[in-house]
């Protein structure tokens, strides 16, 4: 069995920092720190422990996303194992390129590089344009996890094969 393991980066990292906001005590709950837009700038991801967590020894890891300032970063990111996707923001600083990639990446990996019977799709993000690709490839027989912050879209949870919930793994993924 092989694990293809899809991470939204700027989605992961910035809801992470939404919920180490509401832990830290800068938001009543998460519903308030999204309303509100609050997040703690100084919250980091741990790649490392994601990657070791999502994808374990035998898996495709595939990160899309724009990379923070510094080459170094990125770099890390290739050592820790992910093939990464770069998209720079545009100027209203958004990645409106980012969930159409990887939309496009799975179902291709999906008709191209999976057994339907033995692997699985990890999707590491939590916005409802998932919905759709994920919806489509668990209709067509294929296993989709989704691993996210709790507070991932409704939609997607029910449109997945199974939700992992990264909450209580939110410690473990700080850097």
């Amino acid at each position: 069995m092989t694990t293809y393991s899809y991470i939204d980066n700027s989605n992961i990292y910035i809801e992470g920092c939404r919920l180490s906001a509401v832990r830290n005590g800068f938001a009543k709950n998460i519903d308030e720190a999204m309303c509100a837009g609050i997040i703690d700038h100084s919250w980091n991801l741990d790649y490392g422990n994601l990657y070791e967590f999502i994808c374990g020894s035998d898996s495709v890891a595939r990160l899309w996303g724009s990379p923070p300032p510094g080459d170094s970063f990125w770099n890390m990111l290739h050592r820790k194992g992910f093939n990464t996707t770069v998209y720079e923001r545009n100027a209203a600083n958004k990645e409106k390129k980012v969930d159409t990639a990887i939309a496009g990446r799975m179902t291709k990996d999906a008709y191209t590089l999976l057994n339907k019977t033995s692997d699985e799709i990890i999707l590491v993000a939590g916005d409802s344009d998932y919905v759709p690709i994920v919806a489509d490839l668990v209709a067509e027989g294929f296993k989709i996890e989704v691993a996210f912050w709790d507070h991932a879209s409704s939609e997607l949870r029910r449109a997945c094969s199974k939700f992992i919930s990264l909450n209580k793994y939110h410690e473990h993924l700080t850097l």
